[in-house]
């Protein structure tokens, strides 16, 4: 019997541009033949909505294969594994916007933590597809939002705030957080077979990865013994978790250092190393080149932080 082709991750990082609350994928430049030449499953650090305009195919999450047509709404947390196969020989036009729910939600109400951290729970409670004619209010306000990110007439940005929170509230309404959704404080999901079997874990890394995580934590995360937990971590995401780690808060300092004026000692802090020195070798490791000639231009090294492992990429 042929042995079953293992279950890759690819982790596809996003950033939003500074002082927006959305970053928009959106345009003729998406009609492509998705999945067939990156056949990889994939996660983000940011939340994932998308609208097939035209085509058809398959989204696989929550390892189930869902078929999708033209209208068709996909909604998929941070760190959720996933990925949208076209039909063969046919090209889909997808858009998407995608945005940190926290972000936007402490943008809003920046004195309601408790209500912040509910709210949040509830829209990354799980990923969600909605075939055409199927919860059109939301369709409706995503729809909206990607035509005042397309146009930007005069107060874009103010009507796209509006829209966001409009947007999160249909999501937080949908439906009660199942039981086994996942606890702010563990990051632990559901465990499915495959590449979900880590899912808990890299959401874990995502909302902790300023401390000190040991390799214990995120087995148990996962309901796995340590040694069989990095066996499948280094499986799907060809590296260790400790470089993953590291890649994890790299790519954070970097966010950083275009947006906050800390110094590189307070940066490497808050990104979870105990010394500069760890972090400026770290750093210099997977991007290339020392976080001080990063800051000073930055765009010369776009995209090295691509490089540590094929299989962590920026996202489109």
């Amino acid at each position: 019997m042929a042995s079953k082709k293992k279950q890759e991750l690819q982790l596809r990082f996003y950033e939003v541009p500074q002082g927006e609350l959305v970053l928009p994928l959106i345009g003729p430049s998406w009609i492509r033949d998705y999945g067939h030449d990156t056949p990889y499953f994939h996660f983000h650090n940011l939340m994932e909505i998308g609208y097939c305009v035209d085509g058809e195919g398959t989204v696989t999450m929550d390892g189930t294969d869902i078929p999708y047509a033209t209208g068709m709404l996909t909604v998929i947390p941070r760190n959720y594994p996933h990925t949208t196969i076209s039909k063969e020989q046919t090209k889909s036009y997808w858009e998407y916007i995608f945005f940190d729910p926290e972000t936007v939600l402490n943008d809003i109400y920046p004195n309601r933590r408790m209500f912040v951290k509910k709210i949040e729970k509830l829209v990354n409670a799980d990923g969600r597809c909605y075939a055409k004619g199927e919860n059109e209010e939301l369709v409706g306000i995503v729809r909206i939002i990607m035509e005042e990110c397309r146009h930007r007439k005069r107060y874009a940005g103010e009507c796209i705030r509006g829209l966001m929170h409009s947007l999160l509230m249909a999501l937080a309404r949908q439906e009660d957080v199942p039981e086994t959704a996942a606890e702010p404080e563990t990051g632990k999901f559901p465990q499915q077979g495959g590449i979900y079997h880590i899912s808990s874990a890299l959401e874990y890394i995502s909302k902790r990865y300023m401390e000190n995580i040991k390799l214990e934590t995120l087995a148990d995360c996962c309901n796995l013994s340590e040694t069989h937990f990095r066996r499948l971590f280094v499986e799907y995401m060809n590296m260790t978790p400790v470089e993953y780690i590291n890649l994890t808060r790299v790519q954070q300092a970097c966010e950083m250092m275009q947006k906050t004026p800390y110094s590189m000692e307070e940066l490497a802090v808050k990104v979870g190393y105990t010394t500069v020195s760890t972090f400026n070798r770290n750093f210099k490791k997977i991007i290339g080149t020392s976080p001080y000639q990063y800051k000073k231009n930055s765009g010369n090294y776009q995209g090295k932080l691509l490089n540590m492992n094929v299989k962590a990429r920026k996202g489109w």
